[in-house]
C-alpha cells in the first residue's frame, strides 16, 4: 500500500467534493471547496495506492495555522488517515515556522477532540451555540497547539 501526501490541485477538486458531501453533516460550499487560492492557503490531500482518502484544508496567517476542514471517506475510516492527516498538517505547520496551530471541533465530535488532544492540542475556549445540528445548535471546542 502506497500512502502520500500531496497538495491538492484542481485535478483532486470533485474527489474533495464528493468526501466532504458525505462525510461532514454540515458541508461547505462547493465554491470554498474549489477555492484553492485563498489567503495564505495551504491545502493537502491524503493518496492511498492513488486514490483520494482524505484531506485538510488550512490557512497561515502570520504564523498561526489554522485547520479549516478534515475529512477522511467515511468508507475509509477507521484505517487511522484521520490520525496521518492530523500528523501531517501539524509537520505542514512546523515546516512553515508556525507559531501556533488552531482548530475548532464539534463538541459532538468525540472521536476528533480526542485524536486532537492525544496529538498535543489542548481545549482554549468554546463557541457556544457555533455549529448547527439536526435539533438546535452545538458547541464548538477552539483548540490550540504550540510550537516551542
Amino acid at each position: 500500500m502506497n500512502v502520500k501526501l500531496i497538495k491538492l490541485t484542481d485535478a483532486h477538486l470533485d474527489d474533495v467534493w464528493r468526501i466532504e458531501q458525505v462525510a461532514h453533516s454540515h458541508p461547505w460550499a462547493e465554491s470554498m471547496i474549489r477555492d484553492l487560492n485563498s489567503r495564505g492557503a495551504h491545502h493537502c490531500g491524503l493518496l492511498v495506492d492513488d486514490r483520494l482518502v482524505g484531506y485538510f484544508y488550512s490557512q497561515n496567517i502570520v504564523g498561526e495555522v489554522t485547520l479549516l476542514t478534515i475529512a477522511v471517506d467515511p468508507a475509509e475510516q477507521g484505517k487511522g488517515y484521520g490520525r496521518q492527516l492530523t500528523e501531517a498538517f501539524l509537520s505542514e505547520c512546523e515546516q512553515l515556522k508556525a507559531e501556533s496551530a488552531w482548530l475548532e471541533v464539534r463538541e459532538s465530535n468525540t472521536k476528533a477532540a480526542s485524536l486532537y488532544e492525544s496529538l498535543g492540542f489542548n481545549e482554549v475556549t468554546r463557541r457556544h451555540n457555533y455549529y448547527p445540528t439536526v435539533s438546535g445548535k452545538e458547541d464548538a471546542l477552539i483548540m490550540s497547539y504550540i510550537f516551542f
